[in-house]
């Protein structure tokens, strides 16, 4: 391992300065920063494809948003990424900021475990172009704004006609996004070694409509059937795209995984445990 590059959240002056220290720390590691965090520390600055193509391991220092945008930034490739949880909740940053040295140093000794998350392929279709295609690795989003009318949702799967939806809108998770939104909106906790697809609606009308696992290789399209203003595709709650009546969103497993390093002394449900505050009256 020859190169670490550290992603930062943004205006976290902690992250600022655990980065300085990691690079005091390693000086044999080749220790880059995202954008920002090379302007706010002064490092050279470095192009973010140049970036992820020199990353031996990225570091995220913030919360679960941050890791999101570092898996998004690697853009398919498969380096482990290591998160130091900054934030407030901290699903997939398990690492607390005091224990990031020892965490590091058992990486660099080959001491964690490497856990393999499955990512959903999105694509936006009208009159037969697609335009947008993206990967994410929590949850594709269609939501109506606030003053929109609650739309018509026309659901199938591998083209079979499976129901539409009257909601606020749809959420297709993945096992790591079923922790968010989808959860929110009444959907299961997927364990994330399981593969599959949450499809969830938001506030359906019908009391029938429940959150469905589906298998993660069958394509599940849905398409916007009814005229309401102010409706969005959102992605990894990272980029929005407005809809029109007629939209298709196709959504599949992706070919690309995210490898996230863990702790092996940290189980899954300990970390639901002590985040969801199970058990607790």
């Amino acid at each position: 391992m020859h190169t670490l590059v550290l992603v930062a959240k943004k205006d976290k002056p902690e992250a600022a300065e655990l980065a300085l220290r990691i690079r005091e720390r390693y000086p044999s590691l080749e220790v880059l920063g995202d954008r920002l965090l090379a302007h706010t520390l002064g490092w050279p600055r470095v192009e973010d494809r140049e970036l992820v193509s020199r990353a031996d391991l990225v570091v995220v220092l913030g919360g679960d948003g941050t890791l999101i945008h570092a898996a998004r930034l690697l853009d398919g490739r498969a380096t482990p990424i290591l998160g130091v949880n900054l934030g407030t909740l901290g699903f997939m940053t398990e690492i607390p900021a005091d224990g990031i040295f020892p965490a590091l140093d058992a990486v660099l000794a080959g001491r964690f475990k490497l856990e393999s998350r499955m990512k959903l392929c999105c694509r936006l279709v009208r009159d037969g172009k697609v335009l947008v295609q993206d990967e994410v690795l929590n949850d594709v989003v269609i939501n109506k704004g606030a003053l929109a009318r609650v739309a018509d949702h026309e659901v199938s799967i591998e083209g079979v006609p499976v129901a539409t939806y009257k909601a606020d809108g749809v959420i297709l998770a993945t096992p790591t996004g079923s922790t968010a939104y989808s959860l929110s909106a009444g959907g299961p906790i997927v364990h994330p070694s399981v593969d599959c697809t949450v499809l969830t609606p938001i506030c359906s009308h019908a009391l029938t409509h429940r959150s469905t696992l589906v298998p993660a290789d069958r394509t599940i399209r849905i398409t916007l059937c009814s005229e309401t203003a102010d409706t969005f595709l959102t992605l990894d709650g990272q980029t929005g795209h407005g809809l029109q009546c007629g939209d298709s969103i196709e959504v599949v497993r992706s070919p690309n995984r995210v490898q996230l390093l863990r702790d092996p002394g940290v189980g899954y449900f300990s970390i639901l445990r002590k985040k969801l505050h199970w058990g607790e009256r």
